[in-house]
């Protein structure tokens, strides 16, 4: 018979939340890859959709249009933390979701009830079905999608260190002009109707601006095994 000494550790359900350029998805990446656990990307869901919006020519100035096409694509999101996937109509789109062009737009099309709707519904199944417990990482996953998450980690920085990183991913962008767009972004999607990005109010904050990225793995880390051991 199995001691408990050297079970399987409890399945767990992890959200971080948090504005772009504060470590989300690295952290989140590295953390479920860490304990064995599944990962999602919600960003990419709502970058997908967008994508596949502007790629059929739907009118995005229309609300109305989005949320009638909201329903047609059909977003498949592989888990794998070490290789995360994400297709539309079996289309490989990790690549053509990142563009400016669907950045600049995603918070438009993330706005509509329709498509949060859509895409809370395939998150939350997603989630249901991680046999080992799952990393999810978005913006208003402790507050939305999954309220009864074991664990809700909120992650902030300062618009200088956010920009910074960003730009950094972008290689070459301008700091001034993303620290502006990520401050236009937080604006558009805090004050929207529909989940908008709050911190949960039993999340912990975790402050990254002076941390490294090790530092912020290492602290979710110890937060999940502190909650694996409570179950």
């Amino acid at each position: 018979m199995e001691t408990a000494t050297n079970a399987a550790p409890a399945a767990v359900i992890v959200a971080i939340d948090g504005p772009s350029g504060t470590g989300k998805s690295s952290t989140s990446k590295a953390v479920a890859a860490q304990l064995g656990l599944s990962y999602l990307d919600t960003g990419a869901q709502y970058r997908a959709i967008t994508w596949w919006m502007v790629h059929n020519g739907i009118d995005l100035t229309d609300p109305g249009a989005i949320a009638a096409a909201a329903g047609k694509p059909e977003i498949v999101s592989g888990t794998d933390p070490s290789a995360p996937t994400i297709t539309v109509d079996g289309t490989d789109v990790a690549g053509p979701i990142r563009t400016t062009d669907v950045t600049s737009k995603v918070s438009a099309v993330s706005a509509v009830p329709e498509v949060r709707t859509r895409i809370t519904e395939l998150q939350r199944s997603i989630a249901e079905s991680a046999e080992k417990g799952i990393v999810v990482e978005g913006r208003d996953i402790g507050t939305t999608v999954l309220p009864d998450a074991d664990l809700k980690v909120f992650l902030t920085a300062s618009p200088e260190a956010r920009a910074a990183r960003r730009s950094g991913e972008l290689k070459g962008a301008d700091v001034k002009a993303t620290q502006e767009a990520l401050v236009k972004r937080d604006q558009a999607d805090s004050s929207r109707k529909t989940s908008p990005l709050a911190k949960a109010g039993d999340a912990v904050e975790v402050d990254t601006t002076e941390l490294t990225l090790q530092q912020v793995i290492e602290c979710v880390v110890t937060l999940v095994e502190e909650k694996r051991a409570a179950k």
